[in-house]
Formats: structure tokens, C-alpha cells, sequence
């Protein structure tokens, strides 16, 4: 248990720091104009679109398929909409509360930050589990090759989330702390899957799909609706191949 928890640690702190890295791009841009500001929009929604599918839908319904459930496709489809609904009804509640009752900007930006943290969650799972289940030796390739893939991943989420942050007019150390902190949760909820591994593996179709309905929703709501220009869409194009390219690549 120690071992595997050591593992677990080293591959989900990894993933973290490599999400910090690409919120630290922030460090690197200059001042937004507006095409910037609809360029950086865009990316983000192409990003979160790409990974929807790879990252946490393909997943779900490759998981599900070994199950018992004669519906495999069920929960791909339950959690997409539930995790859809989850984002609407914060997304509905959210201007109650004062601090962002007059600001759609940081009402967007608080959005995008649930649904990439709600992504995060299942993918630290995920590399704790395959820690858990190679703690004796056997598989550890295979579990270090997830981290890296889902670490590689991280890095263009992580950008997603500081530049819209860099772009409503944060600074930039605080546009890089809410990208960094995004990714958080992996080492949490990693250590937490090896504590708990025999009921975790159920659970991941159903995660999985739920964050991408939550990402989907911000993306289709928020995002796409305010990069809708030419760079824009040449934003998004690049996203969605960079994010698209990452996870077939890497797996």
C-alpha cells in the first residue's frame, strides 16, 4: 500500500506540475487585443472540445463496454447529461452571488475553472489506479506512460484556463494560480483512488462522462458564442488539433 501510494503520488504530482507549466504561459504574452483576446477564446473551446471526446468520452464508453450494464453507452450518455446540467445550474446560480452578479467575464471564467478541475478529477484517478494496480512491478511501464500522456494533456489545459483568466484582466500571477490550481486535484483525488481502489474502477465511465458534459457545456455556452470571429476559429481549429493530436498520440 505504501509503495503503491508513493506511486501514485510521484505520477499525479507530475500531471499537476505539467498543468502548471502551461497556465505559466501566461507569463510569456503580452497585452490582449481584442483578435488576442478571441484567438485565446477560441483555443480554450477547441482544447476542451478535443478533450471531451478523447480525453473522458471515448474512455467512458471503451470502460463501460466491459461491464455488466447491457445499455454499455448508458453512462456515457447519463453522465454527459447530467454533468451538462450540473454546469447550467451553477451557471444559474452564480449570479447570485454579488462578487460576480455584475462581471460576466469572471461568471465565464468561473465556469471554465469548475469544468477543467471536474475533468481533472477522473484523470487523477485514473493514473492512481494504474499506480495501485502496478505497485508490484508489473504494468508500472504502462502506468507511467498514462501519466506522461495525460501530463503532456495537461499542459495546453492548463493555458485554457490562465489566458481567458489574463484576458478578463487578472494579473498575470493570479491568471496563473487559477490554471495551476485547476489541476489540484489530481494528487488529491489520485492518493484517494489507491485508499479506495477496489470501488474505483466502477465509478470511471460515470466521472468521465459527467466532466465532459460539464466541459461541454461551458464550451457551447461561454466560449464559442464570444470567439466567434476569424481568429476565433483559427483559435479553436488549433486547440481542437493540438488537443486532438496529444491524446491519440499518447493515448
Amino acid at each position: 500500500m505504501i509503495r503503491a501510494l508513493m506511486l501514485a503520488s510521484y505520477g499525479t504530482l507530475f500531471t499537476f506540475a505539467m498543468t502548471a507549466l502551461g497556465a505559466g504561459t501566461v507569463f510569456f504574452l503580452g497585452g490582449a487585443r481584442r483578435r488576442t483576446q478571441s484567438a485565446m477564446l477560441g483555443f480554450a473551446a477547441g482544447v476542451m472540445t478535443a478533450a471531451s471526446v478523447w480525453s473522458l468520452l471515448l474512455p467512458a464508453i471503451e470502460q463501460a463496454g466491459g461491464g455488466a450494464l447491457p445499455a454499455w453507452w448508458l453512462p456515457a450518455a447519463a453522465g454527459v447529461t447530467v454533468g451538462a446540467a450540473f454546469l447550467a445550474a451553477l451557471d444559474g446560480a452564480l449570479p447570485r452571488l454579488q462578487r460576480l452578479s455584475d462581471d460576466p467575464l469572471r461568471r465565464r471564467n468561473a465556469l471554465l475553472f469548475t469544468a477543467v478541475t471536474l475533468h481533472n478529477i477522473p484523470e487523477g484517478m485514473a493514473v492512481g489506479l494504474a499506480f495501485a494496480l502496478a505497485a508490484d512491478g508489473a504494468g508500472l511501464a504502462g502506468a507511467a506512460a498514462l501519466a506522461l500522456g495525460i501530463g503532456v494533456q495537461n499542459f495546453p489545459e492548463g493555458a485554457a484556463i490562465s489566458l481567458p483568466l489574463r484576458e478578463a484582466g487578472e494579473s498575470r500571477a493570479r491568471a496563473f494560480l487559477g490554471g495551476a490550481l485547476s489541476g489540484a486535484v489530481e494528487p488529491l483525488f489520485g492518493v484517494a483512488t489507491v485508499l479506495a481502489a477496489s470501488g474505483a474502477g466502477a465509478l470511471m465511465p460515470w466521472l468521465l462522462s459527467f466532466a465532459a458534459g460539464a466541459m461541454l457545456y461551458v464550451t457551447a455556452a461561454e466560449l464559442v458564442p464570444q470567439s466567434n470571429t476569424r481568429a476565433g476559429v483559427v483559435g479553436y481549429m488549433a486547440g481542437f488539433v493540438l488537443m486532438m493530436s496529444l491524446d491519440v498520440a499518447l493515448g
